[in-house]
């Protein structure tokens, strides 16, 4: 399936994502939001936001999978977290468990912090749209 960057010269050089991308066929899988949830519906490594993003990913890539497809099949990818600061100081470990999932592609991307997830332990949850080749 072609995917085209959209990362228009007139703004920001895009670094950690793509301001767009642009994709013809396939169908459509949207990921709902994943948080650090084990099978057993347990959030692992409590206070470990890079551990936890590790286990959302993992169960993104679960999902995809199941359909048939492969973390370079999203498209839109949003990560919430309930602290930016601590976000921000753990960003290199981060970076590394994104690429280790990812490789060297990166989806449309945004952050948000927000103030609370439906599970207290929770720091951090993803979701996103994946196209997936068929």
């Amino acid at each position: 399936m072609p995917k085209h960057l959209i990362n228009p010269s007139s703004l920001t050089a895009p670094r950690g994502f793509n301001h767009g991308i642009l994709v013809s066929g396939g169908q459509w899988l949207f990921l709902a939001g994943q948080d650090a949830s084990d099978a057993n519906g347990h959030i692992v490594a409590p206070g470990d936001v890079v551990a936890q993003y590790e286990q959302a990913l993992r169960n993104v890539q679960a999902v995809l999978a199941e359909a048939g497809g492969a973390m370079t099949d999203i498209v839109q990818f949003t990560v919430f977290v309930k602290d930016r600061a601590d976000y921000a100081a753990k960003l290199k470990s981060l970076g590394e468990v994104h690429r280790r999932y990812f490789g060297a592609y990166y989806p449309a991307m945004a952050l948000l912090e927000v103030t609370g997830f439906f599970q207290a332990e929770a720091l951090i949850e993803v979701q996103g749209i994946a196209v997936i080749h068929t």
